[in-house]
């Protein structure tokens, strides 16, 4: 068998083996439309701040261009869902994923929402993007970044964010990592 092709169906099969269920939200951001040069929107999207066990970075979060999403997102981040959830997952050169109350990459929410694609939002470095389970509408509190090369999830996992400051800290994240806080700041 030709590595080139393995390799991404093995990345692609641990993905879609570690996450199940998120809550069905609406953002309530009124923003104004300013895009920026890959088509993002950068309007008055809103900064979450995660403190964690290797240091803090920020993320910005596409309400506009992700609204199911990261109105899920940012509700999970408003209860304080995240707070103390360690990072259970480690990629090498790939990504790291938290957000499971379990700690095994099984748990979730306990709510489910809809796919959300967005053609202009892609799996860069530093990316925000919702685990799933093989159900594309599976999506519930895990999500992962962006470490490494993952171009080929374009189009089948919703990106909803990008680290903003602190990338350092977020390539640094490992399995076991704890996310000791994590809210959002007015921008």
């Amino acid at each position: 068998m030709d590595m080139r092709f393995f390799v991404p169906i093995v990345i692609m099969m641990l993905l879609l083996g570690c996450t199940n269920t998120a809550e069905n939200g609406k953002s309530d951001a009124n923003n104004t439309t300013n895009v920026n040069t890959t088509g993002v929107n950068m309007s008055k999207n809103t900064t979450v701040v995660f403190e964690t066990t290797k240091g803090n970075f920020t993320a910005e979060i596409y309400e506009k261009d992700a609204p199911i999403t990261s109105a899920n997102f940012l509700n999970l981040v408003k209860t304080g869902f995240y707070n103390g959830l360690t990072f259970h997952r480690y990629e090498p050169g790939f990504v790291v994923q938290g957000g499971d109350p379990k700690g095994d990459g099984t748990g979730g929410s306990g709510k489910t929402i809809k796919l959300e694609i967005n053609s202009k939002l892609n799996h860069e470095l530093g990316s925000l993007s919702m685990a799933r389970a093989q159900n594309p509408d599976s999506a519930s509190s895990q999500f992962f970044i962006v470490i490494g090369e993952a171009g080929f999830l374009d189009g089948q996992y919703a990106v909803f964010g990008k680290v903003k400051s602190g990338l350092d800290i977020a390539l640094n994240l490992r399995k076991g990592d704890k996310m000791n806080k994590v809210y959002i700041v007015q921008s």
